[in-house]
C-alpha cells in the first residue's frame, strides 16, 4: 500500500487470470467461511493476490489457503491509517479486512476493505495465510517435474529423498519463466528459485 496513487498494471496478466477464474468457481462457497445466516455486514479476511480491474474484483486468500473473489466498485472505499485511498492502491501481500455483502449475481460485493497490514509498510514482508510472516528469503531448488498443473499456475517437484514441492507462478512472472511454465513436461529436470510460503509451498522467482 503506498501512499500515491498507482495502478497494478495496465491488463490483467495469465496468471491473475487464472486466479480470477478459480476466486469465481469458489464464491459460492464463502458462506461457509463466514457461518450460516445472511451475510449482510459479515467480514472476511485475508491477504491480497490480485485486483482485476476489468472485472472489478479483488482476490483474497484466507487463512485455510481458499482463494476468493470479491467485487468492487466506484463507491468501494479503502482505508489504512484513517486515509482513504483507491482499490487500485492496494498491493499483493497486504493483508485486509474487507466488509462483505451479498450481490445480486449471487457472489459477495465488498464495499470497505480496511488495510490491517501494508507489505510496502513491513519492509516488502509477505505475511502468509498461516498467519506467520514470510521475510522474502530466496532459495535455490532442483529436482523432477511430477505433475504441472496450467490451469492454476502450478507443478509439482521432486526434490529427491521422496520430498515433493509445490510450485507455483507469481502474481506478475517473466515472459521467460511463463514461457518456461508452459512447456513443462512431467520428467523434466529443471532448477530455479523461489520462496518458501510454506514447508510444502513455493513461489517461483525464476527458472535457472
Amino acid at each position: 500500500m503506498t501512499t500515491t496513487s498507482r495502478t497494478l498494471g495496465r491488463a490483467a496478466t495469465v496468471t491473475i487470470t487464472l486466479i480470477i477464474a478459480t476466486a469465481c468457481s469458489q464464491l459460492g462457497q464463502l458462506g461457509s467461511v463466514l457461518g450460516t445466516g445472511t451475510p449482510q455486514a459479515s467480514q472476511v479476511s485475508g491477504i491480497v493476490q490480485g485486483v482485476d480491474t476489468r472485472s472489478q474484483q479483488i482476490v483474497l486468500q484466507q487463512a485455510n489457503g481458499q482463494s476468493i473473489g470479491l467485487l468492487f466498485d466506484s463507491q468501494t472505499q479503502v482505508t489504512y491509517q484513517n486515509r482513504n485511498y483507491s482499490v487500485t492502491n492496494l498491493e499483493r501481500g497486504d493483508r485486509v479486512t474487507a466488509r462483505i455483502q451479498q450481490a445480486n449475481n449471487g457472489g459477495y460485493y465488498t464495499d470497505l476493505v480496511q488495510v490491517d497490514q501494508s507489505v510496502s509498510a513491513s519492509g516488502g514482508t509477505v505475511y502468509q495465510s498461516n498467519g506467520s510472516v514470510e521475510g522474502g528469503t530466496v532459495q535455490a531448488l532442483q529436482g523432477t517435474v511430477r505433475q504441472v498443473d496450467r490451469k492454476n499456475g502450478l507443478f509439482t517437484l521432486d526434490v529427491g529423498n521422496y520430498n515433493v514441492r509445490t510450485v507455483s507462478l507469481p502474481y506478475n512472472p517473466s515472459q521467460n519463466d511463463l514461457n518456461r511454465f508452459q512447456s513443462l513436461r512431467a520428467g523434466d529436470q529443471v532448477r530455479l528459485s523461489g520462496v518458501f510460503l510454506n514447508n510444502n509451498r513455493v513461489e517461483l522467482r525464476r527458472f535457472y
